[in-house]
């Protein structure tokens, strides 16, 4: 309780500090000078001055002087013993810049002197705003990194900055080790930097600027992105809607068809079968009576009554060919399996380029293209061969990632996406957005290509790099890089391992000697409009080698 009193009446409520220069206003109460004309300037527009303690309000604004009994009492007040009655918040604790004068429970330091290298408090602080020698000394805010200032070899004070060394030193420095360097006073190069501060800030905040427009574009990018996305799943449910109901109307009139020729044709088949069995009655009938007529013994009734039994109707019509219904409805699931697997196969080809369209959806972020192989590595790609579009002079090893010119063809089956007429082969995996892969190739040469899926297999000029729909870099004794029958030769020394890098996107595809350099051999800028598929070509001799190289 006595320390609550202390403070209500040697602190000011502004600045909740011991008062400095105490002024008495005419509501009773007190505050520093500096704080209660700082407070009335703030109320200067309405005219209306006013007790921040008790709100009593004055017009004009009230002159006030320094209270110099109030000035005198919290002085002596100071020297004995007001400290051991303050509140704990001017007491430093930890994280707190301690005043280096006080002894037992050190106050808290209101400035720092760059000069004595020293923090003060309050009371410790008032020479260096009383003694003319000290008024001249720097003082900033409490700081702990004073010691900074102090050379750790000769324990002096650095204010000479050396720019050869770029850093701070004492004048022993200066005469020693730095002698002869380009040095100036601390307070030059600061104020050189603080101009460059004052670049680095504009820069800083021209970069704010610009990210914050950034952020602003990609928030309405994402929504434009959910919006698009939602759109593209509600439309895309009703066209697979439609067209599973296209399908089950359809299964429901080839249902109603087989079920309606089925009628017709038990009714019909009915219907003969009913024929039959009156003419096998009939029949009956008649080979009853000729049996019974065979025994007659008078001749005359022989005579005159075989000629009408021995009469025969037509025969009903009955052509083996009619007995053909269960073949017929055969054809019919032979004809429904053949539209599923058309459809099938056409539903298979579309699905990959739905889902290339939709994996092709991406957020604008420009990346710079690598330099360094550790750079081209943070793409790397798994790839494995695609046995099925192996030519059957090529022999898949290693998990299908290395491939072998043989002398004779291999054991493949029938496929429709093996490539036929040229010794090649392409990848399982479709590649989009950043890719890199290298190979490693042994023998007289390989050609390292991309090509599209659909790229035409059968026909004989449709190799590697003779079309605009494939890219080739052939790599045997020199480079030379083919597209759509162009040949551009590369001047560089062959090495027997080749990179890759692909940017679907910007439609960057570039060919690398693999190095920690990373040698440019040659760059595509284009367009892509599909997936790329890695592919194999070895033209020349049997036993080369091409291989996918496994990267960390």
């Amino acid at each position: 309780m006595a320390q609550q009193g202390i403070e209500d009446n040697f602190c000011c409520a502004i600045c909740l500090d011991l008062l400095k220069d105490p002024v008495t206003i005419p509501c009773g109460h007190s505050y520093c000078m500096s704080c209660i004309k700082g407070h009335w300037d703030e109320e200067d527009q309405k005219k209306i001055y006013s007790c921040p303690k008790c709100r009593q309000t004055f017009t004009p604004m009230p002159a006030v002087e320094k209270n110099i009994m109030f000035a005198n009492l919290v002085e002596k007040l100071k020297k004995t013993g007001l400290q051991a009655a303050l509140p704990d918040r001017y007491y430093a604790g930890p994280g707190d810049v301690a005043c280096d004068v006080c002894t037992g429970r050190k106050l808290k330091a209101l400035k720092s002197c760059l000069v004595c290298l020293a923090s003060y408090c309050e009371q410790h602080l008032q020479p260096h705003y009383d003694a003319a020698p000290l008024k001249k000394h720097k003082l900033v805010d409490p700081s702990k990194k004073l010691q900074e200032n102090i050379c750790s070899r000769h324990d002096e004070v650095m204010k000479i900055f050396c720019r050869n060394d770029q850093q701070c030193i004492c004048y022993l420095c200066f005469m020693d080790e730095h002698k002869g360097h380009d040095t100036v006073s601390a307070a030059a190069e600061r104020t050189e930097r603080q101009k460059e501060l004052g670049v680095s800030h504009q820069k800083i905040q021209q970069r704010i600027q610009d990210r914050e427009k950034d952020v602003k574009v990609l928030q309405h990018e994402v929504e434009a992105i959910n919006l698009s996305a939602d759109k593209a799943v509600e439309d895309s449910e009703k066209i697979f809607t439609e067209l599973v109901r296209l399908i089950e109307k359809r299964s429901s009139d080839v249902k109603e068809q087989i079920r309606s020729q089925q009628k017709a044709e038990a009714s019909r088949a009915e219907e003969l079968q009913e024929k039959l069995k009156q003419e096998i009655a009939e029949l009956r009938r008649k080979d009853a009576e000729l049996e019974q007529l065979s025994h007659t013994e008078d001749h005359t009734h022989f005579l005159q009554t075989y000629p009408s039994l021995s009469s025969l109707s037509e025969p009903t019509d009955f052509p083996s060919t009619n007995i053909r219904l269960l073949r017929y409805f055969e054809d019919v699931t032979a004809a429904v399996s053949e539209a599923r697997d058309k459809l099938q196969a056409i539903l298979t080809e579309e699905w990959h380029k739905i889902s290339w369209t939709v994996t092709e959806v991406e957020v604008s972020t420009p990346q710079p293209e690598p330099k360094t192989r550790a750079e081209f590595l943070q793409y790397s790609r798994q790839i494995t061969l695609d046995p099925n579009t192996a030519n059957t002079r090529l022999s898949l090893s290693e998990g299908n990632r290395k491939t072998t010119l043989m002398g004779e063809e291999q054991l493949y089956s029938s496929h429709p996406d093996r490539l036929i007429e040229w010794w090649q082969v392409l990848s399982r995996e479709g590649l989009t957005g950043r890719c890199y892969w290298e190979v490693e190739w042994s023998g007289r040469g390989v050609s390292v290509a991309v090509a599209y899926r659909d790229i035409i297999r059968t026909r004989n000029t449709w190799w590697f790099g003779c079309n605009d729909t494939s890219w080739a870099l052939d790599c045997s004794n020199s480079y030379q890089f083919r597209h759509n029958k162009i040949t551009t030769s590369i001047p560089v020394p062959p090495s027997s391992r080749v990179g890759v890098y692909l940017d679907h996107k910007a439609g960057i595809l570039s060919f690398y000697c693999v190095s920690e350099t990373m040698i440019l051999l040659h760059r595509v800028q284009t367009t892509f409009t599909q997936p790329l598929y890695t592919g194999f070509w070895l033209p020349r001799s049997t036993g080369d080698t091409a291989e996918l190289c496994k990267l960390k």
